[in-house]
């Protein structure tokens, strides 16, 4: 079965991720032929990057970075709820996904993202720090504005925004099963070498 990890990308207190990544789920878990996980960055306590070896070099010392890889290992796809802060994504996410390395590769990704203007630039840098790593990212986006899809910073999304999350599903979990046979190829050869 295709699986695929909702990502929240904030560990900041008071943060709106995890109930955003919560609306998420709820609707993925209606989903069949697929599972969703929800994994938290908060509950993987990573340090500021501490591995003394590159993670392209897969020589990973710390317990905390080895346990992190078997997990991103796990999933075929990802959705990352990706907060916007200064025009970009957040600390905690992009230390999250420096940490490993070719667990991420030959897999889909798709971005939900919240902020002043639904999160855009965020996700657009994360596409560019994916692509080194060999993840496809989808085209369907669902882009939540803090003026419009919050109430008092409680969650409220539109009807427009919850249709949005039909694509996005959908395009992740085609993009996650396509990429079964690069992986299982690449797999291959790395037995073979």
């Amino acid at each position: 079965m295709t699986r695929i990890a909702i990502i929240i990308g904030s560990t900041r207190p008071g943060r709106n991720g995890e109930a955003v990544a919560r609306w998420v789920h709820e609707h993925a878990a209606k989903r069949t032929g697929v599972e969703y996980e929800l994994v938290d960055l908060k509950d993987w306590d990573l340090p500021h990057l501490d591995e003394a070896m590159p993670a392209a070099m897969g020589q990973y010392a710390g317990e905390h970075t080895k346990a992190w890889a078997a997990k991103i290992d796990e999933f075929d796809g990802y959705i990352f709820v990706t907060p916007e802060y200064n025009h970009s994504t957040s600390g905690a996410l992009k230390n999250a996904i420096d940490y490993v390395g070719a667990e991420w590769f030959n897999k889909a990704a798709g971005f939900v993202s919240y902020g002043v203007f639904g999160g855009a630039r965020a996700v657009e840098h994360l596409r560019l720090v994916l692509s080194q790593l060999q993840v496809a990212t989808v085209s369907a986006h669902v882009g939540l504005s803090l003026a419009h899809d919050f109430e008092n910073w409680a969650l409220k999304p539109t009807q427009q925004q919850e249709a949005a999350l039909t694509p996005l599903f959908d395009q992740v979990e085609s993009w996650s099963r396509a990429l079964e046979t690069v992986r299982a190829e690449s797999a291959a050869e790395s037995a073979a070498a």
